[in-house]
């Protein structure tokens, strides 16, 4: 149970471009055909929590990817596309009333996504566990995976493992005391 962030970013810590483009992401050579472990993580999740603009780019591929719910968080977006009515979610609010809203709809755990989505929920201590894929890529600039924190969050280190002779991913557990 808990708030979980898979998500991979480049050696720089960018999860997208300036403009927030993501195509980088499928320029690594995946010679295995790896989900990377995505399988593995996702059957343990209830549901996705994302951001308007992490929606807009999903939507954007060639089919929807995901069949747990998903809740977008948006104050400007009134409505669900009708070819998504029952899956998506629309809901808006500070992250403790989102997470509070959706564990009493019987959704606990808890797939975070997106770059201010995954900022706004650790400013509030909110992710339990991450999954960090680190790409040998420098981007330069561009959409930051971490912002700023009003105190440290110690995380414990669980496990790293790589693929393709590139990619790093790094599993992360939150310790509280």
């Amino acid at each position: 149970m808990g708030n979980h962030v898979y998500i991979a970013c480049s050696l720089d810590g960018y999860i997208a471009t300036v403009d927030g483009d993501i195509d980088w992401l499928f320029d690594q050579p995946n010679p295995t055909e790896s989900d990377y472990g995505y399988a593995d993580f996702i059957k343990n999740i209830d549901a996705l929590v994302m951001g308007s603009n992490s929606f807009d780019k999903v939507r954007g591929f060639d089919s929807w990817p995901y069949q747990e719910k998903v809740f977008v968080l948006s104050s400007s977006l009134k409505e669900v596309p009708e070819d998504l009515i029952g899956h998506v979610e629309i809901l808006s609010g500070s992250p403790d009333d989102i997470v509070a809203t959706i564990n009493a709809a019987g959704y606990h755990n808890l797939y975070i996504d997106g770059g201010l989505t995954i900022q706004r929920f650790l400013q509030r201590d909110l992710i339990d566990e991450m999954i960090i894929t680190r790409l040998p890529v420098l981007l330069g600039d561009g959409i930051p995976l971490f912002g700023g924190h009003a105190q440290p969050l110690n995380f414990e280190h669980i496990e790293t493992k790589v693929h393709d002779d590139a990619l790093v991913s790094s599993h992360y557990r939150r310790q509280r005391k």
